[in-house]
This record gives structure tokens, sequence and C-alpha cells, in this order.
């Protein structure tokens, strides 16, 4: 059990998901592992090529599909056929959302940058995803 190719991106996760390993593959699959029992927990198939880069999203889906910051309960992968997918690993490998990049040179890495808004305007803070 485990990858079938070689891993490209591995994310130690914090908070509540600590001891827990984040890996994205050759093998178009994105994985957790718990690294206190050695064992793969879940396995997130949907890619059509190699998962170049893998992250903890700093989004936290609740009940009802309201995406808010705080304790992330979202993974992200970005891969070679050009997509970045979400992912809650509460549910059991259901993909949350995708998104498609423009041209054909596929994603090789992202980030997630908190950006502040003007405190007269709103008090939230927005996250930007880089690519």
């Amino acid at each position: 059990m485990g990858h079938e190719g070689c891993m490209n991106s591995v994310k130690y996760g914090s908070n509540e998901l600590v001891n827990i390993i984040l890996s994205g593959s050759n093998d178009k699959s994105v994985r957790l592992w718990d690294i206190r029992s050695d064992q793969q927990i879940q396995v997130f198939n949907g890619h059509t090529g190699a998962v170049s880069c893998v992250d903890y999203s700093p989004f936290v889906i609740k009940n009802n599909s309201e995406a808010v910051g705080g304790n992330s309960n979202v993974i992200c992968s970005g891969s070679i056929d050009n997509t970045i997918r979400f992912w809650d690993v509460r549910s059991n490998k259901n993909e949350l959302y995708m998104v498609k990049g423009e041209g054909d040179d596929g994603i090789i890495c992202f980030k997630f940058l908190q950006l502040r808004k003007n405190e007269k305007k709103r008090k939230s803070n927005d996250i930007l995803l880089v690519v």
C-alpha cells in the first residue's frame, strides 16, 4: 500500500492534523499518512497527470459548505494536468473544487498568501492562491 511512483511533494501537518503527512506523486494520487502508526489514512484520486505540489489549505469547510479561515480540514493539490484540486479530508476522498489553469504547462507549484483588507471597509481577511 502506497504510491506507485516517485513522490514529488510532501507536507507535514499542523493544528489538528499534526502527525499527518500529505504527499503527491507521479502515480496521479494524493495521500494522507499517519506517522505515528506508519499507515496510509486516505487516497485522493482525480488528477489525470502527475501531482507536483500539495499543501494544507487555509480554508475550513463547515457543514453548510461555507468556506472560512481557521484550522484546515481541506487539502490542495496541483498537477501536470493543469488543475488545482481542493479535497475535504473529513468526507473520505470527496473533491470540493477544481481550478483549471490557463495554457498547457501544468501546475508546478502554488502558495497561499493572506491579504489584509482595509479595516474601514471590512474586518475579514482574504486568502490568495498564487500559482
